[in-house]
């Protein structure tokens, strides 16, 4: 599966648009996906974007269970590290700030949450490379483009 966490084909008016970047290529390109793709609406994405993806884009968020691990995938600027989603989830993934970060977080009531922020592969800020992360079994892990390890943590 591919999730994605927004901002799919928009980058907002604070981000120069890249050369050559091609908004209907990327729907070209994920469309014959669509059966493999769990995504959430970034603060970028818009009804407009929905029209050429076929696949749904506007939750804000959506949650995976994993052999009986729940995950929260959302874009970062509703729920994120400082703002968690009511309930207990065992890992919280999002994006948006484009910083990425692998961490673990304990509440009052001593459980724990892995936070995951993916960073960003087109717009990498505060001086960090491009990373993606990988989720599977039961691991989430931080790679850059070389496909190095960065960070891995166990939910």
């Amino acid at each position: 599966m591919l999730l994605v966490m927004g901002d799919i084909l928009n980058y907002g008016p604070r981000n120069g648009l890249p050369e050559g970047l091609d908004a209907r290529g990327v729907a070209d390109a994920l469309n014959p996906l669509k059966d493999e793709i769990v995504a959430v609406r970034g603060n970028c994405d818009s009804e407009v974007d929905q029209m050429l993806l076929q696949f749904p884009i506007m939750a804000t968020y959506s949650m995976l269970v994993d052999e009986g691990r729940k995950i929260l995938l959302t874009h970062g600027h509703v729920y994120n590290k400082q703002t968690l989603p009511p309930g207990h989830f065992d890992a919280v993934i999002y994006g948006h700030t484009h910083l990425w970060e692998l961490s673990r977080v304990t509440n009052e009531d001593g459980q724990s949450t892995v936070i995951c922020n993916t960073g960003s592969i087109t717009f990498p800020k505060g001086g960090k490379e491009p990373t993606f992360g990988i989720l599977g079994n039961g691991t989430i892990t931080i790679r850059n483009l070389d496909n190095q390890v960065l960070a891995e943590e166990k939910i």
